[in-house]
């Protein structure tokens, strides 16, 4: 007697899982379509697919949720228990595992029995030559009904073929050098790394005046106004800045006071001199003060006239916001502002001590400015420093001083940008790890 045919709506479903294992487009997608498509089927506890690599089982997925990253005692557990299944397995049909028929190792039986159910039936995928690719377990209270294996036998097989597909593509795209071309590879990198290549270094630059006169405070004051503005050009005596004068002025008028009092007892005591002989010996002291009385008048006065500072040669000004300025005490020979010449203009270096290379007066500078980035100034290492210093930014570094050779219409005095200085020839293996074996001697101290 023939057997039944299976339902209709079984054969579309069963025709629907192998859609689906050929529409998964990596390992993982057809892992996730194994471990839940048969639920509906088997209403099974739980499903998990495990790829073969060697003697090492890895978990693909677990029905119900993706899969898991954290190594929990159950995923532990896991790894060991999927060895143990493994070898229980043989052939190509699906085995029934039931807890009561097996003696499983005292740790796996400890977990099958927090974990697992009575049974285990488990799917193997094959790839064409008969080596295993991986296996599905399922846990189920009992083993499933004959008429499964049958059904699902081209499900199984659509699977594997899926399974063997996609390791051939992974395998298709993963390139593995030969031990001569392995050989060869490092033969070049080691030439490559030989090559002389130029040691270079780059640093914050800006365009100053190598012809720059300081002009300070001539006196102990403080300022009341500034005349010239930031990188305004001014000619040979314009007012640059003024000092207060109101104490100045008060002390002249009070210094101006006491001449005229002591030229009155001078002169006192002068006519009192023809007929009192005492008074003769006050003439010598009362002309001595008032000598010292006009040597006052005339220092202040002095000091007076030079609280108005101007200009001893042409120059632009170079100075930071006046309404920093107003208002500001100040002593003598502190610096105001610089009279800088544009017609002799050079490079400001700031080159960091980290970044410090072997450079000599004459080493070539190139500056990318950031106002004019395609048309860079070229020029010579005219000095450098002896001593790095804190910049105001407090980045201990050296200053250097660069000539502008060439065309200088954009070397215009206060703009800033980068400046790449060269140093010697090295070879590129000490080029690229000069920075790293500075560090590393910095750490440890060798």
């Amino acid at each position: 007697m023939n057997e039944p045919l299976p339902h209709p709506q079984l054969l579309l479903y069963l025709d629907a899982l192998r859609d689906r294992a050929l529409a998964a487009d990596s390992l993982n997608s057809l892992a996730f379509t194994i471990a839940n498509d048969l639920h509906p089927l088997l209403n099974f506890r739980q499903a998990l697919v495990f790829a073969e690599h060697g003697k090492r089982f890895e978990l693909l997925c677990i029905s119900g949720l993706a899969k898991p990253t954290e190594d929990s005692p159950y995923l532990v557990w896991l790894q060991r228990a999927s060895k143990w299944v493994a070898s229980q397995l043989h052939g190509a049909e699906p085995q029934w595992l039931a807890r009561d028929a097996l003696e499983p190792p005292p740790d796996i039986a400890d977990g099958w029995a927090e974990w697992w159910p009575q049974g285990v039936w488990c799917v193997t995928f094959r790839e064409h030559g008969g080596k295993r690719l991986g296996m599905l377990l399922i846990l189920l209270d009992e083993r499933p009904p004959d008429t499964i294996p049958p059904m699902v036998r081209g499900v199984v097989l659509t699977w594997s073929y899926c399974w063997a597909a996609l390791l051939r593509q992974r395998r298709h795209w993963r390139w593995r050098p030969t031990r001569r071309q392995t050989v060869g590879a490092l033969l070049l990198v080691a030439m490559l790394l030989l090559i002389p290549v130029r040691q270079t270094v780059l640093a914050p630059a800006e365009i100053v005046s190598s012809d720059a006169r300081i002009i300070s405070s001539p006196i102990d004051g403080v300022i009341e106004r500034i005349a010239v503005r930031p990188n305004q050009a001014v000619s040979v005596g314009t007012l640059l800045f003024t000092l207060n004068e109101t104490s100045l002025k008060s002390r002249v008028e009070v210094l101006s006071k006491q001449v005229a009092v002591a030229d009155a007892e001078l002169m006192a005591a002068s006519q009192r001199a023809f007929d009192n002989p005492q008074s003769k010996n006050e003439l010598t002291v009362l002309g001595s003060v008032a000598e010292q009385r006009r040597a006052e008048l005339a220092a202040v006065t002095a000091q007076l006239k030079r609280t108005q500072v101007f200009a001893p040669e042409a120059g632009v000004a170079v100075f930071g916001d006046p309404n920093d300025w107003i208002g500001k005490p100040v002593v003598t020979g502190e610096r105001i502002l610089q009279l800088a010449d544009p017609s002799k203009p050079a490079m400001s270096i700031q080159l960091a001590v980290a970044d410090a290379i072997a450079l000599e007066p004459g080493a070539e500078v190139t500056l990318y400015l950031t106002a004019y980035p395609l048309d860079p100034l070229h020029g010579r290492i005219l000095e450098t420093s002896y001593q790095a210093k804190a910049s105001e930014d407090g980045i201990v570094a050296y200053r250097l001083l660069a000539s502008i050779d060439g065309k200088r219409d954009q070397a215009r005095l206060g703009l800033h940008g980068t400046a790449k200085l060269y140093g010697k020839q090295v070879s590129l293996a000490y080029y690229l790890t000069r920075r790293p074996l500075s560090s590393l001697r910095a750490w440890t101290g060798l």
